[in-house]
């Protein structure tokens, strides 16, 4: 496979796009940007494409074919990206629906059925059905991201397969266009409808004439090889043929992984889910003992019938998710069993349930949950699994490959007794989880692929692990379909007659092998064109920050993202990420498609010139620095500090941006502007304001903050302190944005801890923690700050003080930022470990103090920082002891973060993240709800793009407060 710009058959990548561009398919990028983030997907494969087509209607599909026929040039189609097996991959053309060609057409609630384009995310599908009612019953944990399209191409089933089927089973009709240009309806027929069909004698009826003499030659192999049990996913679905399931060929090509023909539009069936659910959770001693009681547990009607396996669980660190794990039953594995029904049935269904799960072997113990907030917490353990599994509890990194097998459920406790035994043969390791209910079981494997050795063992591991699930008549792939990791494989499985069927389906829908080539059969090698590979030496690129969890090395720090593509989630439930991508729908501004750059940077092959790459600048560009992806990433991927180390060392030496030197050094500017704050606020709301603007690199359309008449520093210092101070000393953290913004913040916060009897200290001088020039990269600077700040503060930390933040950002960089920018340095690591939030404070570390009661309703935007670092735990208890009816907004980041919806470029972006929840929830409020926000980010967003304004928590409480110190 070619790497280069040089591609198939000698072809150019440019001369490609270019006959593309001018054929009118649609948005054509052919740049080595793009192709870098189109690589790769979410398996262990890279595969560099000529050009990326992104069509926004239907003739630009079938313009796109009819240049690739006539260049010879393959096509792949794809929707998110997110399969584990490499068939989204393709060193052609790649056709991604996901950007634009993704419109839900029709919704027929009477006949329970809609339309969709295929590159439509399912959840949005699902939103359009709820709103009658409905959804469409195959739903995998990527539900929020994965398309139709995708689901279609690789036969999805997800959690409630048990009650609702695979995609095929919910698919009533499939239009799709063919290699050579060929458009054909698909749905089931009868023979009626064939002979009319091959009586036209069109294409579309020597197609059809051809199938079906295909599957009346092959009547007893079709019904004795294939379809035996739900989850034989593996190959073609040629079992749909028979007559008896009324030749459907449109369920015939669901699972061929776009190797036949591209959908250009399908028709689903929806269903009506039950009125209630609960969720049992079953815990056994290990994962085996959880299998053997499957069996026995599905004589119940289960929705779902889930597995988790306690190496899975062990790896994780997100405290709210730690905490859902901790409250599960005491066990080494789980089983999460979802029963529905009418609510005043479920209780009796739930009893029989566990009766029966405690009468197998090894069952230590159960628990009912109908709470819904609850059991989504713990179904978000599950859903993450992907994500979760590529870490090794030692932090050894864990890939798919052998990720997807299944088995009739009745075998499930014997393929994993052996399949447990065979991991140990090869001294690997991996997490189980999976459907257990349907046998297929997913697991993430510790393979080295940096050496031949590791390899080859990899390799022969597959062909074992292959002989072992067929010796217990069970699938290569449950749902995610062969790819390239299995589709080598299927002799193992199949015998010489199914693999020539195979070949001869093929054939008839696509004889110039010009779809998707290498899936299924004429298979790619599985250990070939791996993204890791001991051919391939990344540069030696030396970094500032030490990632650590990475052994201190770039390029396995980019390659942590292993493409399950939560980042390209619209859903704002719970997450930060990606806050630009839910705006743009560019993959680049994903944090998957900014990582799959940095990793191409380090291989030096199609982004080739490193640090100095304009590639990766540009799409690092919408990177908010929000953080949210180091907590919401399943896989932990840091793209701030990512972006902090890229933009260090691309503009070393060089001119930076102006954003850079006007915000980066807003600490240090907004110092001389305190010494005449009235002749600064005059400048930037004079004439000169636009001049100003663009000098510095600022949006024209921002308002600038006024500088405060006097600064926090300035009161505090002439200020008597008041209180008993029977508690000792804390110290405040003076951050430059409240000290010379919003001084109020910190006055209030001066109050609030003096009533709950501390005596308040601020650092000697003025320290900064250097966030603002380590979110511009510049950081040199940034270190030197760090360590004068870590060792002012040191005295009072090693005294046992706590240090108290009330800038989410700031208060973020003392626990996170600083210890790994100042690696080794004790001061650091003891600040870090010392500084609290108020919240923090107040409800952990302040026994016996009340809050003041206030009967309010508020809301509450959580900055993006503290929900990456410490939470909004421990403010909504705080807020919760004040009688305060809070709604805490799954918002994201509120769009403005620090000095991001401040730069030129990024103005609409900014607008449009805040626009998603936060802000029109603020418009909506009523007067009496308060509005929370402890970011000044947040408050000057809320401030500039609505008629309200925001609380800091501090001012809430300390407006509260009695008149005269009478704390107890």
């Amino acid at each position: 496979m070619t790497t280069t710009a040089q591609g198939l058959g000698g072809l150019d990548a440019a001369a490609v796009a270019e006959a593309l561009d001018q054929a009118d398919c649609g948005k054509v990028a052919g740049d080595a940007g793009h192709r870098a983030q189109y690589a790769a997907d979410a398996s262990n494969y890279r595969h560099v494409p000529l050009a990326v087509v992104f069509p926004r209607e239907r003739q630009h599909i079938l313009n796109a074919l009819a240049v690739c026929r006539r260049l010879g040039v393959p096509i792949t189609a794809r929707g998110a990206g997110t399969s584990t097996s490499g068939q989204a991959l393709g060193s052609g053309v790649v056709l991604d629906f996901s950007r634009y060609f993704h419109r839900l057409t029709a919704l027929d609630p009477h006949a329970r059925t809609a339309t969709v384009q295929p590159g439509i995310v399912l959840d949005e599908l699902q939103k359009a059905a709820a709103e009658h009612g409905l959804l469409f019953g195959a739903a995998p944990s990527t539900h929020s991201r994965c398309t139709l399209g995708g689901m279609i191409g690789n036969n999805a089933c997800g959690s409630h397969s048990l009650a609702w089927g695979r995609t095929a089973d919910n698919i009533v009709e499939l239009e799709v266009a063919t290699y050579r240009g060929t458009v054909v309806r698909l749905g089931e027929m009868t023979q009626d409808e064939i002979d009319e069909a091959v009586a036209a004698g069109d294409d579309r009826g020597e197609l059809i004439a051809s199938l079906h003499r295909l599957a009346q030659r092959n009547l007893a192999a079709l019904r004795t090889k294939l379809g035996q049990f739900p989850r034989q996913v593996s190959g073609y679905a040629l079992e749909h043929l028979l007559p008896e399931r009324r030749f459907h060929l449109a369920k015939a090509l669901v699972g061929s992984e776009g190797t036949l023909a591209v959908i250009l539009s399908a028709t689903v069936r929806l269903v009506a889910p039950p009125p209630a659910r609960a969720l049992v959770v079953l815990g056994f001693s290990d994962a085996c003992a959880a299998a053997d009681a499957v069996p026995a547990l599905l004589k119940h009607e289960l929705l779902a019938l889930e597995g988790l396996d306690h190496a899975l669980t062990d790896i994780v660190t997100r405290p709210a998710t730690r905490a859902a794990i901790d409250s599960l039953p005491t066990a080494q594995a789980w089983l999460f069993a979802e029963l529905g029904g009418p609510a005043d049935a479920l209780p009796q269904q739930a009893e029989a349930l566990v009766e029966t799960a405690h009468r197998a072997a090894g069952c230590t113990g159960s628990e009912v949950i109908t709470d819904p907030v609850r059991a989504r917490g713990l179904w978000r353990i599950r859903e993450d699994g992907a994500g979760l599994a590529t870490r090794t509890p030692d932090g050894s990194e864990a890939w798919p490959g052998w990720e997807d097998a299944a088995v009739p459920p009745d075998q499930l406790g014997s393929y994993l007794r052996q399949f447990t035994d065979l991991l140990h043969r090869y001294e690997l390791q991996g997490a189980v989880y999976g459907h257990f209910g349907e046998g297929c079981l997913h697991v993430r494997i510790d393979f080295d692929f940096t050496t031949e050795q590791g390899t080859a063992v990899f390799r022969a591991f597959l062909a074992d692990a292959a002989r072992l699930v067929a010796a217990h008549g069970g699938s290569l792939s449950g749902e995610h379909g062969d790819g390239q990791a299995r589709s080598a494989l299927l002799p193992l499985m199949y015998g010489p007659e199914i693999i020539a069927l195979f070949e001869e389906f093929k054939t008839l829908w696509d004889p110039d092998n010009g779809l998707n080539p290498g899936m299924i059969v004429q298979p790619l090698p599985v250990d070939g064109d791996l993204r890791v590979s001991p051919h391939r030496t990344p540069l030696p690129l030396a970094t500032v920050f030490p990632f650590h969890a990475d052994d201190g090395d770039f390029a396995k720090a980019t390659r942590r993202c292993v493409g399950v593509g939560k980042c390209r989630s619209a859903d704002h439930r719970g997450d930060v990420m990606c806050p630009s991508y839910r705006v743009t729908r560019d993959e680049k501004d994903s944090t998957r498609g900014r990582a799959r750059l940095l990793y191409e940077m380090t291989q030096g092959e199609v982004i080739t010139d490193g640090w100095r790459s304009t590639e990766v600048r540009d799409a690092l560009d919408l990177c908010l620095s929000c953080k949210g992806c180091s907590a919401d990433c399943p896989v932990g991927v840091d793209m701030a500090t990512y972006k902090s180390e890229f933009l260090h060392h691309h503009y070393q030496g060089r001119l930076r941006p102006a954003s850079h030197y006007t915000m980066g050094w807003l600490p240090l500017l907004s110092r001389l502007a305190a010494r005449v704050p009235g002749l600064v606020n005059a400048l930037t709301s004079s004439r000169l304001a636009p001049a100003l603007k663009r000098l510095g690199g600022i949006a024209a359309q921002r308002d600038l903050p006024r500088f405060a008449d006097q600064t926090f520093l300035t009161w505090f210092r002439r200020r008597t302190p008041e209180g008993d101070g029977r508690r000792g000393p804390v110290l405040l953290w003076v951050d430059s944005f409240n000290n010379h913004f919003s001084p109020d913040v910190l006055k209030a916060g001066v109050a609030v801890l003096e009533h709950a009897g501390y005596r308040v200290q601020v650092p000697d001088g003025t320290q900064c923690c250097g966030l603002t020039w380590i979110t511009t990269g510049q950081l040199g600077i940034a270190r030197r700050i760090a360590r004068r700040t870590t060792a002012a503060l040191a005295p009072a930390v090693s005294a046992g003080i706590p240090v108290v933040g009330l800038e989410p950002s700031c208060t973020a960089a003392l626990k996170s930022d600083l210890p790994e920018l100042l690696d080794g340095n004790d001061d650091a690591r003891a600040l870090s470990r010392a500084t609290r939030t108020l919240a923090e404070l107040l409800v952990h570390h302040t026994p016996g103090w009340q809050p003041p009661q206030i009967e309010a309703r508020s809301i509450s935007q959580t900055h993006c920082h503290q929900h990456a670092t410490s939470g909004f735990g421990a403010d909504s208890t705080l807020l919760a002891r004040m009688g305060i009816d809070n709604t805490t907004l799954d918002s994201g980041c509120c769009g403005l973060a620090g000095n991001f919806g401040f730069e030129r470029g990024h103005y609409d972006v900014s607008v449009a993240a805040g626009e998603q929840v936060l802000l029109p929830a603020v418009r909506s409020a009523t007067d009496e709800t308060r509005i929370l926000a402890d970011g000044f980010s947040c408050r000057t967003q809320i401030a500039q793009q609505t008629p309200r304004s925001g609380t800091h928590l501090a001012e809430l409480i300390a407006r509260a407060l009695p008149p005269t110190d009478t704390a107890t």
